[in-house]
């Protein structure tokens, strides 16, 4: 699981990476029209400048980049204040269905001092982690009637490794990066597939604790079985998701890398955007 590891923390370091870049360009673009910081070294003050002012192109080109600045900066405001709401509404609905009894079984007979499971009484068979700042696991009472022992604690020790992780938060990081910087295309792949290999790392950490591939491939192929309905809800990491084909690759060859592959065109859009980017801002240092 280690080339899954560097795979993982590579996509995620990647995707920060231009994320900081990038939004610290607009950030800086924005103090200088807003409250008229002096700026040297910004790629959007530098755009402006190639063209005389006054003239048409000057204005074009300043309504054009003000446009998509604009654009850039209300999509992350309404991803981040959508993602708190429906957070929000969500974590009520988990606490109006709350099992107190079967939670404090949970967490009892798992030995979880954080108490860090909630049992929701729900007939659809549910196993997700939750929350970015204090992450916590949500079982379903359909789920715990439907699985094994050793079947149930595989699925605890998946969603353990998610909460430890802090999963729920990096994905909604990158959800976000990908939504607002949508004209460069390889923050879309790294969220993508940033959700695989957390998948895949969980599912080494659960056999890992458990001792064997059965409880978790057995759990897996139920609830496969019984279907999976995502719905709409806040960002959460779910047991049985996307990337089960996969996890099932995985569990029967587990020394079979999975392919983590970029479009052409993808990355042709990606390399240009960014190379734009830091070459107008190498021009402005100079």
């Amino acid at each position: 699981m280690m080339w899954c590891k560097k795979k993982s923390a590579f996509i995620l370091g990647l995707s920060l990476l231009i994320a900081v870049f990038v939004w610290s360009q607009i950030g800086m673009y924005l103090a200088h029209l807003l409250f008229g910081v002096n700026i040297r070294v910004n790629f959007f003050k530098f755009c402006i400048s190639l063209f005389k002012e006054s003239s048409f192109y000057y204005f074009l080109v300043l309504l054009l980049l003000n446009a998509f600045i604009a654009y850039t900066v209300l999509v992350t405001l309404i991803k981040v204040t959508e993602q708190y709401i429906v957070a929000k509404k969500f974590k009520q609905k988990l606490v109006h269905l709350k099992s107190i009894e079967l939670t404090n079984i949970m967490n009892e007979e798992y030995n979880r001092q954080n108490q860090d499971i909630m049992v929701i009484h729900h007939n659809q068979s549910l196993a997700f982690t939750i929350g970015c700042m204090k992450p916590y696991i949500v079982l379903s009472s359909g789920l715990i009637e439907m699985l094994e022992d050793h079947e149930l604690e595989a699925v605890i020790e998946h969603e353990t490794f998610h909460q430890r992780n802090r999963d729920p938060l990096k994905v909604f990081i990158l959800q976000l990066i990908s939504q607002s910087l949508w004209f460069i295309p390889v923050t879309k792949w790294a969220y993508q597939n940033y959700k695989i290999m957390s998948e895949v790392l969980a599912d080494g950490y659960a056999i890992q604790r458990t001792g064997s591939e059965l409880g978790l491939g057995s759990a897996l192929l139920k609830l496969i079985k019984n279907g999976f309905h995502p719905g709409i809800g806040p960002v959460l990491v779910h047991f049985s998701d996307e990337s089960v084909n996969y996890r099932l690759q995985q569990l029967v060859d587990p020394q079979k890398t999975i392919p983590v592959r970029l479009k052409t065109t993808s990355i042709v859009i990606s390399i240009h955007a960014l190379f734009l980017f830091m070459s107008m801002v190498l021009v402005t240092i100079t």
